[in-house]
């Protein structure tokens, strides 16, 4: 009887296996696999030397491909963005959403110390599935208190909902965050968004393992225009 424990859990895995499998290879009606491109990796693997509270083990995998309704593309791209800092230490706040994605010097923005945030104007509300950072990819890093809300109003006054908060101690003010914090790579960090509906979307960042700068070499928002 103890021999068949193990053989049901194997059994159990190997059909949860199949039957995502099959999920991905032919999504449901009216869904479709979004194509999102990478940039190059600039570091194999992940770290393991980090000292940090929270953080998430490596998925050991890549991550799987994002499942929404047809039609879902990056509604950020070329949108205007606005920033708590007004002067970045380099580059420009319009490089968050110019398509670069690449770790590349004259590829990303940086702000300046302490909580910073940036905002992105879709310039129309949106069904949102996902929304993609890549902070900096260059090297391996910590991103401390990633805060991710939308809302329908640039004040963030009106229907604002916070869709992810790793600040485990509410350092930035924004509440107790439940979520884990996660090491940079060339694959961002996508952020389920469950199809919310909203016009604004704005991160914070409160410093990394690295330096206590804040940067963002791109966000996408993957959405489609509310009918």
């Amino acid at each position: 009887m103890r021999g068949a424990i193990p053989k049901l859990a194997v059994a159990a895995v190997i059909i949860i296996a199949v039957a995502i499998s099959i999920y991905y290879l032919k999504p449901p009606a009216g869904y479709e696999m979004v194509d999102i491109k990478l940039p190059r990796p600039m570091f194999v693997g992940t770290p393991q030397h980090f000292k940090v509270d929270n953080l998430e083990k490596p998925l050991g995998r890549p991550r799987l491909p994002l499942l929404a309704p047809i039609g879902t593309k990056n509604v950020a791209l070329g949108k205007p963005v606005t920033s708590s800092d007004e002067e970045p230490v380099i580059g420009e706040i319009k490089l968050i959403t110019d398509g670069d994605k690449e770790a590349i010097d004259g590829s990303y923005v940086e702000l300046g110390p302490l909580l910073q945030n940036v905002t992105i104007d879709l310039e129309a509300v949106y069904e949102i599935y996902a929304i993609v950072i890549w902070h900096y990819h260059k090297e391996a890093r910590v991103y401390f208190d990633v805060v991710v809300q939308v809302a329908d109003d640039a004040d963030f006054i009106t229907n604002a909902r916070t869709l992810f908060n790793n600040d485990i101690d509410n350092s930035a003010g924004l509440g107790v965050g439940q979520d884990k914090y996660y090491v940079e790579t060339n694959e961002g960090r996508l952020i389920d968004a469950k199809g919310v509906h909203a016009r604004y979307v704005r991160l914070y960042s409160k410093g990394n393992t690295s330096n206590d700068l804040n940067h963002y070499i791109e966000v996408e928002v993957y959405g489609r225009p509310v009918e």
